[in-house]
């Protein structure tokens, strides 16, 4: 007689999850939704299937982004708040790169305030203030994300499964450092100029602020720290953070360019490549 096979455990459930994702992500599929068998049904359980997307992929998490920081952008993804992604070694670019456009269906650029870690972040049973998290920051950098899904359409997702398709994180571009004197601005009122080129042609230019990033990006890196904590995560020494858009998002057509001005703090730019 046959044994009757063992239920899958709660972490081989999330390996699944995950490898379903990362195996349309190679692809270039869409799902209308994860599977059944290994669809989360919470933040918690999204969360989980999410920590297993670098060993599933063999990629590095060397950094972190913020999704739907903005009241906008919850509700045009229908969540309550912000959500955590991972960023993979392999997605990140630097200002300049030409950026690829194959399979990607959101066909957008976010203009944002990146910090860099000059030390770790561990977990810790009381939240940590703005001021200790500022305190860990080696440097701000001007930055632009290029987000994209595995789920269609995305909008109706949910929390759970859009966070084990890791916050629609896909491609990343990290400007230069800013001097240091990013540190005296009010960086919930500080002004962001960005442009659309098809060439030397002009598409449209676009105007955002700090404080469209919950209030502030500084908030925002706070949120992140405590979430990381409660998650039992240590936000490491090196990573990057990347803490949401600060204006509506850059719609491109393949064979645009965005750039983003930050003023003093410097200028961020991608390709986003016909292939």
């Amino acid at each position: 007689m046959k044994q009757p096979r063992p239920e899958p455990t709660e972490q081989e459930i999330c390996q699944q999850t995950a490898q379903v994702i990362w195996e349309h992500w190679q692809s270039g599929q869409v799902l209308s939704a994860l599977p059944e068998a290994c669809r989360p049904l919470t933040a918690a359980q999204g969360y989980a299937a999410q920590a297993q997307l670098p060993a599933v992929s063999g990629r590095q998490v060397v950094g972190w982004k913020i999704a739907a920081t903005s009241a906008n952008g919850q509700l045009h993804i229908n969540v309550g708040g912000p959500l955590a992604g991972r960023l993979l070694s392999g997605q990140v670019f630097e200002s300049g790169d030409a950026i690829p456009s194959a399979g990607n269906r959101m066909r957008v650029a976010e203009p944002e305030f990146a910090f860099a870690l000059a030390q770790d972040l561990t977990p810790q049973s009381a939240s940590y203030t703005q001021q200790q998290v500022m305190a860990a920051v080696a440097s701000l950098h001007p930055a632009l994300e290029v987000p994209d899904s595995r789920l269609e359409p995305f909008t109706a997702a949910g929390e759970a499964q859009l966070l084990a398709d890791n916050a629609c994180a896909r491609h990343f571009v990290l400007g230069a450092a800013a001097p240091d004197l990013w540190r005296d601005l009010d960086l919930s009122t500080y002004p962001v100029h960005a442009r659309v080129q098809h060439g030397s042609h002009l598409k449209y230019t676009r105007d955002g602020t700090g404080g469209n990033v919950l209030g502030d990006p500084r908030i925002a890196l706070t949120w992140l720290a405590n979430q990381l904590s409660s998650l039992g995560i240590t936000l490491q020494k090196g990573h990057v953070v990347t803490t949401g858009t600060c204006m509506v998002p850059l719609e491109l057509q393949p064979g645009d360019s965005a750039s983003a001005d930050f003023g003093p703090l410097g200028r961020v730019n991608l390709i986003f490549s016909e292939t």
